[in-house]
């Protein structure tokens, strides 16, 4: 076991300035104005006059409360003590790359069972229908296309819809951002080619959502998280699909999305590790990858694999699968994604496990309040990446997420990453806010709230340019 007071942390403190930001989050800030509304009625009225019915969800299930056991205070992180990924069965020690591949192997199995749930093995035969082929776009300085995955098994069949740019004057292979979105493909520009989302999505009337069915006023309205200008023009495509497609976000009993295909591999509510939806989402990831190692115009081994989010917890457990993704990127992941669960800090096992039954296998509820029982922590999921080029991003005001414990799991990774012959992390102290480091892994912590910013993909930008285009001059 790793004791909490590993000595490459015994000068590890919050810099000064990332403390005072390190602050409640702006919708824990509205408790206070929350607070004076005693009359049930009137509290109700104004949630309903304020049109946050969806925010108010994601409010409730994020408030800082005695009652849903959440912590934002970092003097009552309990004392706790991390499984060694270096430490084999029977605490044997791990001392070269190919006793890693055995340790590796354990940890899978450990995740597998306990917590994203194990993936079906039945390989499928997909058809792959083109929509629209390669067209100018973005003024002509990129071009689109739009695919069809058709995964049909069991007399199920499932979609994925899978939306691609890439710069129009590159006449070579380029690499590539492969990730998901929350509202549909045309949620992420604009351009009124881009197929609006039929099938049941999150979001809200701002987002051009109405019961769960994205509108053509989604079109758009997620641009900001994916600057396609920015990327195109630093030489990346983009493939990206609604996470919807691969299963719906929310707890059906998996009989929407992908899982009906494999039914019998795990029948419904008799599999405890059966996958879950995170489980889901990264299978579709190496789904499109397959899609684009097939693909002329994208250079497959230049494939870097990014998610916000929930859907940054879903790039990490494709990333620790799927070893063809060369570079993973997590942004504000938090809990169940690059924060050590055992900090018990902002969101929890068992608040996540109680807000999002289905993300998880069912073993993992078995450690609800219980998460020093867990025979893996998040440090083991970014460990699983090793060697390749991981980056975990934070944002100074997303205490949800834990920041500090998100910094951590990268620490306690870095001995993986140097046994297999990297320079891991170049430091260990947490940075100070809007102070990325860049190594074979990379940390930022960003002022503001949980989102994905352009600060964010300018970073990932010249992370994936360190690893990917070594030789260019910066």
């Amino acid at each position: 076991m790793l004791p909490v007071q590993h000595p490459l942390l015994l000068s590890l403190k919050n810099h000064s300035r990332a403390s005072t930001l390190l602050d409640r989050n702006r919708e824990q800030k509205r408790i206070k104005k929350i607070g004076c509304l005693t009359n049930q009625q009137t509290f109700l009225q104004w949630i309903i006059n304020q049109k946050i019915v969806y925010r108010w969800v994601f409010f409730m299930m994020t408030i800082s409360s005695p009652a849903l056991g959440q912590n934002y205070d970092e003097q009552r992180v309990p004392a706790y003590e991390l499984p060694n990924p270096l430490h084999g069965e029977n605490e044997k020690p791990i001392e070269s790359a190919e006793a890693w591949v055995h340790r590796r192997e354990q940890i899978i199995d450990s995740f597998e069972r306990e917590m994203y749930g194990k993936s079906p093995t039945q390989k499928l035969e997909p058809q792959y229908e083109v929509t629209e082929d390669w067209t100018p776009a973005l003024d002509g300085k990129a071009e689109r296309k739009q695919v069809t995955i058709i995964l049909s098994r069991q007399g199920s069949t499932s979609k994925i819809r899978v939306l691609l740019y890439r710069p129009i004057d590159h006449d070579q292979t380029v690499p590539v951002f492969v990730g998901l979105n929350f509202i549909g493909n045309a949620s992420i520009h604009p351009e009124p080619r881009i197929r609006i989302h039929e099938n049941w999505t999150i979001g809200s009337e701002d987002d051009g959502v109405i019961d769960h069915r994205a509108t053509a006023a989604s079109r758009g309205k997620k641009k900001s998280r994916w600057p396609l200008a920015q990327i195109i023009n630093r030489g990346y495509a983009v493939a990206t699909a609604h996470c919807g497609d691969i299963d719906p976000d929310f707890d059906d009993g998996f009989k929407n999305g992908i899982h009906p295909l494999f039914v019998d591999e795990f029948p419904p509510a008799k599999t405890s590790d059966a996958w879950g939806t995170i489980g889901a989402w990264s299978w579709g990831l190496s789904r499109i990858l397959d899609y684009l190692e097939q693909e002329p115009k994208i250079d497959h081994t230049r494939a870097a694999v990014i998610g916000h989010s929930r859907l940054g917890k879903t790039a990490l457990w494709a990333g620790a699968q799927d070893q063809r993704f060369a570079v993973v990127i997590s942004n504000n992941s938090g809990c169940g994604g690059a924060a050590l669960s055992r900090r018990k800090f902002g969101e929890t096992v068992h608040r996540i496990n109680t807000s999002f039954p289905h993300w998880f296998c069912a073993n993992f509820k078995n450690y609800n309040q219980r998460e020093e029982k867990l025979p893996v922590d998040q440090h083991m999921l970014i460990a699983l990446i090793a060697p390749r080029p991981v980056y975990v991003a934070s944002a100074t005001e997303d205490l949800w997420a834990d920041p500090k414990g998100e910094f951590l799991s990268l620490i306690y990774a870095d001995p993986v990453y140097k046994l297999l012959g990297t320079h891991g992390l170049p430091i260990n102290q947490m940075p100070a806010p809007d102070q990325p480091v860049h190594g074979t892994m990379g940390y930022h912590l960003r002022s503001g709230p949980h989102d994905i910013t352009l600060y964010d993909w300018m970073q990932y930008l010249n992370f994936t340019d360190r690893h990917f285009n070594p030789d260019e001059p910066r």
